[in-house]
């Protein structure tokens, strides 16, 4: 039995590299916004996730985030600054996982950038509270899943595919390279 890709009648890989793979990073998480954010705990072989919100993706690709000071996540990316995110745009498409390095600071005039008085709930002292940090991700490489024009296009053809017994998912996938 053939496998699901080679009954593919288009090609389903395209890997990413440099500008191609920042811009697949930047349409994905604009969509999603939110994230499982991953770290590693020396002393857990598994990774510890959470859901962050992505308060920026800027033209390099770097994903930005504001966390407090004493949470355990950031005593985690003290210890070790290797992270992963994933990201689920929709039901069926706009998946992303990015593996990069994590950094820490109190880079006040980014704090302003980035703050909605929402944030108040966490931060009582407002975007003066000294428990507000600034976590700064830079994306080495990823993969991500979608499809080629939009969720529309790939459900009429999963539904043709259905009718004739053909694998017409619109589906692509492939690995980043930033």
């Amino acid at each position: 039995m053939d496998s699901i890709n080679q009954q593919q009648p288009e090609p389903n890989r395209e890997n990413l590299h440099a500008q191609e793979a920042i811009e697949k990073i930047q349409a994905i998480v604009r969509k999603s916004q939110t994230c499982f954010f991953c770290t590693v705990v020396a002393s857990n072989s598994f990774p510890q996730a959470r859901p962050m919100t992505v308060l920026e993706v800027d033209h390099q690709g770097h994903l930005w985030f504001l966390s407090a000071d004493d949470s355990h996540k950031n005593l985690e990316l003290k210890a070790d600054h290797a992270v992963t995110l994933f990201f689920q745009g929709s039901k069926h498409s706009d998946f992303l996982q990015l593996n990069g390095k994590a950094t820490l600071s109190r880079d006040q005039s980014k704090i302003d950038e980035l703050w909605e008085p929402v944030f108040k709930t966490w931060f009582t002292g407002g975007k003066d509270d000294p428990r507000i940090t600034v976590i700064q991700v830079v994306p080495e490489d990823g993969y991500y899943w979608d499809n080629r024009h939009g969720n529309a296009v790939a459900g009429v053809k999963m539904l043709i595919g259905a009718m004739l017994g053909k694998t017409l998912d619109d589906s692509i996938e492939g690995h980043l390279t930033v």
